[in-house]
């Protein structure tokens, strides 16, 4: 029993309820049912996590995501952390985080990766680093694949800005969308692997994105391959490195005031 992950359980629960999510959870039986698993999730949203979780929860399991080391300067989610084998993340030095990733695989537990790293603003898949087969491959466990649709309409990068992005955490009744795929052994090359494996994502997120329904025109949730408003992979990555660089010099400026303080 663990008391810390069944209270999160609890309040993810009763987010969704509150805010009359209509969540559609498919295939989840495809999870194992015993044993250590990667979950390899597209992600849209800062709050895609939840969903997904839920989905594997319904799959019968619990799914330990690795997130950014930043969070660990919060008393309360470092303390959620350290309780819930969630793995935090060091971009300058993930060699440790992925160790932990691979000992809570051997382990048994069901660890929830993001391939494309950080959040798509286009809502199509961005190109996938190869963290998540050499885990697999390393701790001798399946990755299923997963994705999770809608949950951009409630958090997201693209959009109108509220608070530097698209928000609305309110009851909407948003329908989000979680399909699982079956599981993937991968035992060739880890590029190889990782390209069948968002090769597999790709043909899920269409058919997901079919069978969703309505995708109003012009929407800043809906891809511009389908007439949104999202921006293209293109356009994308044009952001994405315009926000890189400006990261970098608030960066650089926080070195450079803290390099002062300390003379």
């Amino acid at each position: 029993m663990e008391p810390v992950y069944r209270t999160l359980e609890i309040a993810a629960h009763a987010l969704v309820k509150a805010q009359g999510m209509r969540l559609d959870v498919r295939n989840a039986d495809t999870i194992p049912s015993t044993g250590g698993a990667v979950i390899a999730i597209n992600h849209t949203s800062y709050v895609d996590f939840v969903p997904a979780a839920i989905g594997v929860y319904r799959g019968g399991r619990r799914c330990r995501y690795m997130i950014k080391s930043e969070m660990m300067d919060n008393p309360l989610v470092r303390f959620l952390i350290t309780h819930t084998h969630t793995v935090p993340v060091d971009r300058s030095a993930g060699a440790e985080a992925y160790a932990q990733a691979v000992e809570n695989l051997r382990q048994g537990y069901v660890v929830g990766v993001y391939p494309e790293a950080t959040i798509s603003r286009s809502f199509e898949l961005k190109d996938f680093k190869t963290g998540a087969v050499r885990m697999a491959q390393t701790a001798e466990v399946p990755i299923v694949p997963c994705i999770v649709w809608g949950a951009q309409r409630q958090w997201t990068k693209t959009g109108e800005k509220v608070g530097g992005s698209t928000r609305d955490m309110g009851r909407s009744h948003i329908p989000v969308t979680v399909r699982f795929g079956d599981p993937i052994d991968c035992t060739g090359d880890p590029v190889t692997e990782t390209a069948r494996l968002k090769s597999v994502m790709a043909a899920m997120l269409d058919d997901v994105r079919v069978a969703y329904g309505d995708h109003p025109p012009g929407a800043y949730w809906v891809p511009a391959s389908m007439g949104g408003g999202a921006p293209t992979l293109a356009q994308a990555r044009v952001i994405e490195a315009a926000d890189d660089a400006r990261k970098a010099q608030l960066r650089a400026a926080r070195a450079r005031g803290e390099h002062k303080e300390g003379h």
